[in-house]
């Protein structure tokens, strides 16, 4: 008999698990698929390309409503999940319906952070997230000249590179002492400082935001210490939030995240969790490749494969605000590591490498990343890198000739 799957969750950790079933086992359920949001999946790492006018919605999108018609997918946008039922096997949606099911996967995602300071909900104040933030921030630009971005991490700084190619004056206040700490070290940090710089994009490190200033509307940030920003635009953009409420409500087991073990399953039997809303051994990862590799084992999984999810090597390989950026696994070192590092300010080029026993245990580079695969791959096979150390730095070709 046909077992029912329900998916909660139609972004890109719920699409890539829909794609890797209907490939490996497309007869074998009977799948609902509901998503909170109005639209299909759609790319999220595009985002600030779409905010900055580089591409337009439908280069964000996956696949139209009719993929999921054609693969006997039903889906349900636009409508939430307001309750699970682990004991009754049900699904109950905010239009009053209930969904029975076999299997659950939970694919909520995550939230945006709000920063507990007073102001946070005058107009002109948003977060930066999905679709509907970015048609917040169009209708807002043709009043706007002056923007604060709060928060110097990946999605600020994806901000700011978009509301400044829209004309804005844009300045990032950012508590901790260097841009993106969780994926630069220091130098790759000033050299993403300065190449913001270039495109007219202010930085503010070790400034904490007090307040948001206005009556009605923004009108400006205050800093600790009491100097003030002006600003006709506010995008908060200080972290992401696991969406756990209704797995709580359910009794499935969290813990600022959905926990799971190596079989993606909570603690509930037949009930899975996947992408930014999991917590596999102690890790939230919210990166998407995480998320992929998690999909592609549950998929398994429920085809009635054997497959097990041991974590991901944490790697990041993106494009901040047109620069080149990658890191991987542990880029700060410890005290009995090695470190070889490649530096070319004038160029725009930063590249370190940290050793350890001899094998390759984390990288950043910053400019040039052509050879981050090839880092990734060292990693991940624990390769000894032998007598080739010194060339390692300068990439895959000079090493391969070595």
């Amino acid at each position: 008999m046909t077992e029912r799957l329900i998916v909660i969750g139609n972004g890109m950790a719920g699409l890539r698990l829909l794609d890797e079933l209907c490939r490996l086992a497309p007869e074998r359920y009977e799948v609902t698929v509901v998503g909170a949001e109005p639209v299909p999946a759609y790319n999220r790492v595009l985002l600030s390309a779409l905010l900055a006018g580089d591409v337009n919605g439908a280069d964000l999108e996956y696949h139209p409503a009719a993929w999921y018609a054609g693969r006997g997918l039903r889906l349900k946008l636009g409508v939430p999940v307001t309750a699970v039922s682990a004991r009754a096997r049900q699904v109950i949606t905010a239009d009053g319906e209930t969904l029975p099911f076999d299997r659950l996967v939970l694919a909520t995602g995550s939230e945006a952070l709000r920063p507990p300071i007073d102001g946070m909900d005058l107009e002109a104040v948003l977060t930066f997230r999905d679709l509907g933030d970015v048609a917040g921030m169009e209708a807002l630009l043709p009043s706007c000249r002056r923007a604060v971005v709060i928060g110097g991490g990946l999605l600020g700084l994806e901000a700011a590179y978009g509301l400044a190619k829209r004309g804005l004056s844009v300045t990032v206040v950012h508590l901790m002492d260097r841009l993106m700490e969780r994926q630069l070290d220091g130098p790759a940090a000033r050299l993403l400082q300065r190449s913001l710089a270039a495109r007219d994009i202010a930085v503010r490190l070790n400034a904490r935001t007090t307040r948001v200033l206005g009556r009605a509307r923004a009108e400006g940030v205050r800093l600790e210490g009491g100097e003030t920003l002006p600003a006709d635009l506010v995008v908060a953009a200080v972290g992401i939030r696991p969406l756990t409420a209704l797995a709580e409500a359910a009794g499935i087991a969290c813990d600022r995240g959905v926990l799971v073990d190596d079989h993606l399953e909570t603690s509930k039997p037949g009930i899975y969790a996947i992408g930014e809303c999991a917590r596999h051994a102690g890790t939230c990862y919210g990166l998407v490749a995480p998320a992929y590799e998690q999909a592609a084992v549950l998929a398994r999984r429920l085809a009635g494969q054997a497959a097990v999810y041991r974590g991901s090597l944490v790697a990041t390989s993106l494009k901040v605000s047109g620069v080149d950026v990658f890191s991987a696994g542990d880029f700060l070192g410890e005290a009995a590591s090695d470190e070889v590092v490649l530096s070319d300010p004038g160029a725009g080029v930063y590249r370190k490498l940290v050793l350890r026993e001899g094998r390759l245990t984390g990288a950043v580079l910053c400019g040039d990343t052509a050879d981050s695969e090839f880092y990734l791959d060292l990693m991940r096979s624990r390769q000894p890198v032998g007598q080739v150390k010194t060339d390692l730095v300068f990439g895959r070709a000079l090493v391969e000739a070595a």
